[in-house]
């Protein structure tokens, strides 16, 4: 190995060394409650970000545009799904199993404002309603409300209903899998966690000039540097 600079590859594997056991170090299960350091950032920004992303009022308020029968038929994976598909949408509809699909009839306001319902509830981490209603635990409720309601939106497309399909893809999105990721997320406040945010983003700026002066300074070291090109004069 030919080295050109030993101090700046001195330097350079010194700060790639420290950099190192930071890293390890942060896949240790010391970061509160057995986390690591990459699962307590993700729990700390998840829990901010929970209370911005309360949309439930306003899709009630679209669901609304939703007031009319629909007939739809609901393609599953398997026959399994679609039975528990039809457990969901029976609640509020008529929903009979055939095969891998599920016929649907009934009023897709009344439909879309159950999905809302199950939502709100496990937005609010209580996935009993869910439990009582289909014998689902919480996050399957919802993950067979996203694939019902997913097979509704291609069908009411099909039927060349865009303006329902629509409306459908708006609770899907900001409802069903908003109520399905932040279960079991406790809100916090960004003003109440100030000190731990502010470090975190002071620390990941740091931290990435570190890695890469580091590995800077070791290509310095085997001669390695950019330098700008001289103007030629046409």
């Amino acid at each position: 190995m030919l080295i050109m600079n030993k101090k700046s590859f001195s330097l350079g594997g010194i700060m790639l060394l420290g950099f190192s056991v930071v890293f390890i170090a942060m896949f240790t299960p010391n970061f509160g409650d057995g986390n690591n350091a990459f699962h307590a950032a993700d729990k700390l920004f998840n829990s901010i970000s929970k209370g911005s992303t309360y949309y439930i009022p306003a899709i009630r308020e679209a669901a609304k545009g939703g007031d009319k029968q629909v007939t739809l038929k609901l393609h599953m994976s398997s026959e399994a799904e679609a039975a528990k598909v039809a457990t969901i949408f029976g609640s509020v509809a008529d929903a009979a199993v055939s095969g891998v699909d599920v016929n649907v009839a009934g009023n897709l306001a009344t439909i879309l404002n159950r999905a809302i319902d199950d939502s709100d509830a496990m937005f609010a981490n209580n996935e009993q309603p869910l439990q009582s209603a289909y014998n689902l635990g919480g996050k399957e409720g919802m993950y067979m409300w996203w694939k019902g309601l997913k097979a509704a939106e291609r069908n009411l497309k099909k039927q060349e209903l865009f303006k329902e399909a629509a409306l459908v893809n708006n609770i899907i999105n900001r409802g069903v899998e908003v109520g399905y990721n932040y279960f079991g997320v406790q809100p916090e406040s960004a003003s109440s966690r100030t000190g731990i945010l502010a470090f975190s983003l002071i620390f990941y700026v740091i931290y990435t000039l570190w890695f890469g002066y580091s590995i800077f300074y070791l290509f310095e070291g085997f001669g390695l540097a950019m330098k700008g090109g001289k103007k030629k004069e046409v």
